[in-house]
């Protein structure tokens, strides 16, 4: 039996998957907007829903949920399903990857 070694190519595809799966994510003010608002509601401590949402921004419900998919596909924002609701939480820790990711490829 033979064994490998890791192939240091997969590696850098997850990194390269992941850095353009947040920066598609990053792509639309919009959802850099929404992204923003969820990161200053959990800095204090208020919880978003979609209704929140919607009300802080001048589109229908449906375009505000396609920007929140988009987010949350790319990890950085979290969806919890409560009752007839959805919060949503932002996560901090993978922009911060993304910055230090970014860099290590530059």
């Amino acid at each position: 039996m033979r064994i490998r070694k890791p192939d240091p190519l997969t590696e850098s595809n997850e990194i390269y998957t992941r850095i353009a799966a947040v920066s598609d994510a990053l792509a639309h003010p919009v959802r850099i907007e929404i992204y923003r608002m969820i990161l200053e509601c959990n800095r204090s401590r208020v919880p978003v829903r979609n209704k929140d949402l919607v009300e802080k921004f001048p589109h229908a419900q449906a375009t505000i949920s396609q920007h929140v998919r988009k987010l949350t596909y790319a990890g950085l924002v979290t969806a919890k399903n409560e009752g007839p609701s959805s919060y949503y939480y932002a996560n901090i820790g993978v922009i911060e990857k993304y910055a230090r990711e970014l860099r290590q490829i530059m």
